[in-house]
């Protein structure tokens, strides 16, 4: 098994690296899609690091803060629980928690009694959370734009790719 998923180093690779090379299927590290995508990642988040500094957000701060606001608006009056913002975010409870104190002390969320489980917490994003992640989407979202501009019409294929990959369809 090679670094990015494949099982079969190839003949042309194998012998570029030699004794001492990496053992790997392809010719080119550019044809990897997992470094590759690594390498757009990076750039990505880069790029959200920017955007996001002016409001004194990370980017899991951000994406978070805009999960629970959008949870928090479509919920129906239902309060909107831990596990379910990690649910719906991707993250890891455990993170998640940490990240949400953070977001506490900057008064930018509040936990509150859950209305039926005395051991539970709510969650809600304060007035001045939902202003500021509000305020924030327009910068990420212009990030996203201006990012994944060189893709013009391809965007949604590409998103909808990306979905089967984070779905495993």
């Amino acid at each position: 098994m090679t670094a990015h998923g494949g099982s079969t180093p190839s003949k042309l690779a194998d012998s570029q690296a030699g004794t001492n090379g990496l053992h790997t299927e392809f010719g080119d590290a550019d044809e990897s899609p997992g470094l590759v995508l690594w390498q757009v990642t990076n750039r990505w988040q880069a790029a959200q690091r920017a955007a996001l500094a002016p409001f004194d957000l990370t980017h899991v701060q951000f994406v978070l803060l805009a999960s629970l606001t959008w949870l928090t608006a479509g919920s129906g009056g239902d309060p909107v629980m831990q596990r379910d913002l990690a649910t719906h975010a991707a993250t890891d409870p455990m993170m998640t928690s940490q990240v949400l104190r953070a977001l506490e002390q900057k008064g930018l969320i509040e936990r509150r009694d859950h209305p039926t489980d005395r051991r539970a917490k709510s969650l809600v994003p304060t007035e001045s959370g939902a202003a500021l992640v509000n305020r924030a989407i327009v910068a990420v979202e212009a990030c996203d734009n201006d990012f994944f501009a060189p893709l013009a019409d391809r965007t949604p294929q590409f998103t909808a790719a990306l979905r089967r990959l984070r779905d495993g369809t």
